[in-house]
Formats: C-alpha cells, structure tokens, sequence
C-alpha cells in the first residue's frame, strides 16, 4: 500500500469510483494525520478577518471537505508551515 506524507500527493478526483479506487492502493501517513488534528495546547488565539473572493473560499472549503478538515483548521495549518519555511530560508530577521 502506498503511503501518502504530505497532502499534494492527494490529486483531485473526477468521480468517487475514481477516489475510491486511489483509496484503495493508499494511505495516510500516521504523521500526516496527527499534524492535522486541533492541538489542545495552544493557550491563547487572536480573531481576525480575512476578506476573500467567494470562488476562492468555495475551492478552499471543498479542499478541506476532501481532507475532512475544518477550512478554518485548513487554513492555519497553510499557514503554521509557510511561516516555518520563511523562517527556515533567514525570514523575519
């Protein structure tokens, strides 16, 4: 069984035959699926607002249905890791 580590592997299915057959032959990484989970520890959060075009956030909000993810969560996970790439290559010196 094929063992999918990051969410790109996942490609965008015509058909549910067509996922169900992908599905078959593949798995989610355990790693994958516990980064994704709502983390307990986190002690405090900010609210904002976000101004997005309503075709963007429908694509979103499909993606992360296929994900069976909170767009929210989605979106904060998004985030989590373009901030920790930017900070990798010398970002917010």
């Amino acid at each position: 069984m094929n063992r999918i580590i990051d969410w790109n592997q996942i490609p965008a299915f015509e058909t549910e035959a067509e996922e169900a057959s992908f599905w078959s032959a593949h798995q989610l990484d355990a790693r994958l699926m516990n980064a994704a989970l709502h983390r307990s520890d986190v002690r405090e959060s900010a609210t904002i607002t976000l101004r997005f075009d309503p075709r963007m956030l429908a694509r979103i909000k499909r993606l992360a249905r296929s994900r069976y993810l909170n767009y929210q969560s989605m979106i904060k996970q998004w985030l989590s890791e373009r901030l920790e790439q930017e900070m990798q290559n010398g970002g917010g010196r």
